[in-house]
């Protein structure tokens, strides 16, 4: 894959995550696969603020690059979870908002950013001692 590719890709059904493509846990598998990825949930918690442009997303998102956040709002839009607007001015403006089914994701994605910042200091002491107890096993 070249730096600059921001392609969507989907996987040939015989490739599936789960490599059963009927399988019913595959489809629960993909679902987490997307709304797990911590550039998903981010950009998820943004827009639950309302409709941004690309870059009042990506000002929002610390860390988040210009291709990652492209790649996250075509698969987020893929999953039918984002809308993408593009409106007929000089320049193009285009803006991104939840659809009716990326709301109804918002209490569990913000649920899951609470939580993480409510724990965050208790689990990086966890990770302190356990590196302490365990040098030679150290996870980074």
């Amino acid at each position: 894959m070249s730096v600059t590719h921001t392609d969507v890709t989907a996987e040939p059904a015989e490739l599936a995550p789960c490599g059963q493509p009927h399988h019913p846990d595959c489809g629960i598998r993909d679902v987490l696969d997307r709304v797990g990825d911590k550039w998903s949930v981010l950009v998820i918690v943004e827009l639950a603020n309302g409709a941004r442009r690309f870059r009042q997303l990506q000002r929002a998102i610390d860390g988040i690059s210009q291709r990652m956040l492209t790649l996250t709002v075509r698969r987020l839009e893929r999953d039918g979870l984002v809308l993408r607007t593009v409106y007929p001015t000089v320049p193009a403006q285009v803006d991104y908002r939840l659809t009716e089914t990326g709301v109804s994701l918002t209490h569990l994605v913000k649920a899951l950013a609470d939580w993480s910042l409510e724990h965050r200091d208790g689990i990086a002491h966890a990770r302190q001692a356990y590196d302490a107890q365990h040098p030679e096993n150290e996870i980074r």
